[in-house]
């Protein structure tokens, strides 16, 4: 979590389901990135974060990657469209107050014949969480 002002806040992070493909209807990553995202697919990460203490916080998507055994990492997408499972969770920064949290879907553009390892949560204010890819 992001604290506004540099003081300590205190709070949960949990990634809860990945989906593998999503939006099947909607524009591919390769039709929208170009041939560089050919056999990629649209993933979902549902996750919540909510702040238990301390001072409101920010959260946005750009903490959250997906790696591969190999060593690669998946960022979110930097696009949205109508048809991406909902609800999805804040692109921009967002406030969360002490006592509330935030849960929603995040999109990746992914390698549509692999599956990530892991989740990783690297916020820039705290150390990085990691969690095995949940199942569906």
């Amino acid at each position: 979590m992001d604290e506004s002002d540099g003081s300590r806040a205190a709070g949960a992070t949990t990634a809860i389901a990945y989906e593998q493909p999503v939006a099947r209807g909607s524009v591919q990553p390769e039709e929208e990135f170009g041939s560089e995202q050919a056999g990629y697919v649209w993933a979902a990460l549902e996750v919540k974060v909510c702040s238990t203490e301390g001072q409101e916080v920010y959260v946005n998507n750009t903490p959250w990657s997906l790696a591969y055994a190999d060593g690669a990492r998946v960022e979110p997408s930097s696009v949205t469209y109508g048809d991406f499972p909902r609800p999805e969770y804040p692109i921009g920064d967002t406030a969360v107050r002490v006592g509330d949290c935030v849960r929603g879907k995040i999109v990746f553009p992914v390698p549509g014949n692999q599956r990530p390892e892991r989740v990783v949560y690297a916020p820039p204010s705290s150390d990085a969480v990691e969690w095995s890819v949940p199942s569906v």
